[in-house]
């Protein structure tokens, strides 16, 4: 949510991040939802966002990627357009349009931020979804001669029944990976009433200990084997350590950097 047009994935991975993730990018443009639109919750350490999926969309980003010389590890995180009449094709077209300079895909379906956009998280919507994208990832490795990971970007705010249905989809499509979690809608526990008042997804700080909690739910429905990115909350070293132990392979961090400063990912 961070780099969104691919203007500096090489300067991230060079304040020390292993990793960095592109977008979320769309087909088309669009300017996402009004300003203002991110608020600091500074008693909280927490962010609200309602950015909306704002880009320049996929030509853009994609020109800018195809440009890149080096070889650190750079995921392209794929979304739909807000007026799209078929967004599992937007999820396609954004595998196909990004499949020669992509390291790893996410499929960002669980932004609360973009009106219906988690409704693709119920069974039967996530599993036509996930049929789509990875057919088109297998027909694009064939031509390509490699096999291009994909994640799924998961709520925190799932019920059981729903992490139940996530996890059963998740092993019967063969996907790669999953990223626990985006932003939350709940207001719990906050100080900072007077912004928590504010439309949109809430990270930072307030969202480590549920974000961390679904983690291990999915851990356990999953196995040991898949490949599950912690996100939400990291705000330091042993932070980072409670999500690999609730059973994260790898983490990401954005919001706390609000608080932390461009250093905390070093």
């Amino acid at each position: 949510g961070y780099d969104k047009n691919a203007e500096v994935p090489e300067a991230l991975l060079r304040i020390g991040f292993g990793f960095t993730e592109i977008g979320t990018v769309t087909p088309k443009p669009q300017s996402g939802n009004p300003r203002p639109r991110i608020f600091r919750l500074v008693e909280d350490e927490g962010v609200i966002n309602r950015l909306g999926f704002n880009n320049e969309g996929h030509d853009a980003a994609f020109a800018r990627l195809v440009g890149i010389r080096g070889n650190g590890i750079i995921g392209v995180n794929i979304g739909a357009n807000k007026d799209s009449q078929d967004r599992i094709d937007d999820y396609v077209k954004g595998i196909r349009r990004f499949y020669s300079v992509a390291r790893y895909f996410t499929a960002n379906i669980s932004s609360p931020n973009t009106p219906g956009l988690r409704d693709l998280q119920a069974r039967e919507s996530l599993s036509a979804l996930l049929s789509a994208v990875l057919e088109a990832r297998d027909e694009e490795a064939a031509r390509a001669g490699r096999k291009i990971p994909v994640f799924l970007k998961i709520a925190p705010d799932l019920t059981e029944e729903g992490m139940d249905d996530i996890a059963a989809e998740a092993l019967s499509h063969a996907l790669d990976g999953l990223i626990v979690s985006n932003t939350t809608l709940s207001r719990e526990g906050l100080k900072d009433q007077r912004q928590a008042k504010e439309a949109g997804g809430l990270s930072g700080r307030p969202l480590f200990e549920k974000s961390t909690v679904v983690l291990a739910k999915m851990r356990k429905r999953v196995g040991p084997a898949l490949p599950i990115i912690g996100v939400g909350g990291l705000s330091s070293a042993e932070t980072a350590l409670e999500k690999i132990k609730a059973g994260a392979d790898l983490v990401q961090l954005y919001f706390c950097m609000v608080y932390e400063g461009p250093g905390l990912p070093g």
